[in-house]
């Protein structure tokens, strides 16, 4: 799919185009959509835009988004089913009732016991296709509600596992409470999960403190712009 090139030609936008975008941490992933639609419309004297992304990223993380716009909108589920690339950081020690720093530590753990042997071979039981559970604190809609209503208003709901495919796990560096880690996955992970999932299966407990995506298939967070480059090149 041809990259935007900000060559001030609206052929290039009504057609379709991607903008890869450093999506910084404290923003949505439709609050970039919404920028990413605005300037483009104010730009080219444009009443409506269709602009998509590939795939949230929460409002903590950071890193790629692929913005669709124009016709490329059409193609946003093949960009969604691309795998992705992650690093970040799990924070032993205690969890949370979001898994990351989206809430408070409600639960501590001991970590004594974990040494770099232990952790890295459990890395083996994470990798390909695994059940997961999402967060409670996630956008998933259950009877016509998200997940993060029923937990806000702390209504109990049960929450279905599903297949994902963790096609790369690998840990990076250990300097306990932190564990720093790169992972390859497919759509639909939650890294919070396997965040929880990991320490719990180590008998201890963790929470997601750093995340970055990197790549969404053959696409590059060193080729993304940041969101004040991109208004200043629009």
């Amino acid at each position: 799919m041809k990259l935007f090139n900000f060559s001030n030609n609206l052929n290039e936008v009504l057609e379709g185009r991607l903008i890869l975008v450093n999506k910084p941490i404290g923003w949505t992933s439709f609050q970039v959509v919404n920028k990413v639609r605005y300037k483009l419309t104010q730009a080219f004297n444009i009443k409506k835009l269709k602009v998509g992304h590939s795939g949230t990223l929460d409002p903590l993380a950071s890193g790629l988004l692929l913005i669709a716009i124009g016709k490329a909108t059409k193609q946003i589920s093949e960009l969604q089913s691309m795998s992705k690339v992650y690093i970040g950081t799990f924070f032993f020690g205690s969890t949370t009732p979001s898994y990351d720093l989206e809430t408070i530590p409600n639960k501590h753990f001991s970590f004594e016991h974990l040494n770099a042997k232990l952790i890295i071979e459990k890395t083996l039981d994470f990798t390909g296709v695994i059940d997961q559970k999402p967060p409670i604190f996630s956008a998933i809609k259950k009877r016509g509600k998200r997940l993060y209503e029923y937990a806000r208003n702390e209504e109990f709901i049960e929450i279905e596992t599903r297949k994902v495919e963790i096609k790369r796990f690998e840990i990076k560096s250990i300097d306990l409470p932190n564990v720093d880690f790169e992972v390859k996955c497919s759509k639909g992970t939650y890294i919070r999960s396997l965040a929880y999932d990991f320490a719990n299966a180590l008998g201890s407990g963790a929470h997601l403190s750093f995340l970055k995506r990197i790549s969404i298939g053959d696409y590059k967070i060193e080729n993304a712009l940041e969101i004040d480059d991109f208004e200043k090149l629009i």
